[in-house]
């Protein structure tokens, strides 16, 4: 991977607010491109909350051309309503990315913590800490909702997952040949 940038865009989806991001990568450099959220209203019927956030990313996809798409998994709690309608919304944002060409790729919370703070229940406050300190930015950089600072936690997540396994698949080649 090293020179070569790879573009990674990170969702965490939701209906009310969903979080993107745009992260290249080279190598073991980073550099956080866009950090956003769209964000539809709960007055709104559901068919029209899910056309705004297929037509607001496919703006996203095609403006900034990502190289591929990191979702994060559904987590099922108590509340089969929210976890429905996340799941309609989680839906749609597949399928802009894949009517798109991109390849999808999908992380649980668990991993997400882990593989950007290393403890599988990190707090929100430890998540945002490491990002700013893994990206170089200030608090400024990243939008006042909780799930902008999610998404791009999810585009480190799948950076540093696919880092590896690249080097590990280099690695093997090696041995091999």
């Amino acid at each position: 991977m090293a020179g070569r940038v790879s573009r990674v865009l990170g969702i965490d989806p939701g209906l009310a607010t969903t979080g993107v991001s745009i992260l290249d990568m080279e190598g073991s450099n980073y550099d956080p491109v866009y950090c956003g959220c769209i964000i539809t209203k709960k007055s709104d019927p559901l068919y029209i909350r899910l056309v705004k956030i297929f037509n607001e990313l496919s703006g996203i996809i095609d403006k900034y051309g990502p190289d591929c798409m990191a979702v994060e998994e559904l987590f099922f709690s108590s509340n089969t309503k929210t976890a429905i309608s996340v799941g309609h919304s989680r839906g749609v944002l597949v399928l802009a990315g894949g009517l798109r060409g991109l390849k999808v790729y999908e992380y649980t919370p668990l991993e997400i913590k882990q593989a950007v703070v290393g403890y599988g229940r990190a707090t929100k406050k430890q998540i945002k800490y490491m990002l700013k300190a893994i990206l170089g930015v200030k608090d400024d950089f990243f939008p006042r909702k909780d799930d902008a600072w999610d998404a791009m936690a999810v585009s480190i997540c799948h950076a540093n997952i696919h880092k590896f396994k690249d080097r590990t698949s280099f690695d093997k080649a090696k041995k091999t040949g």
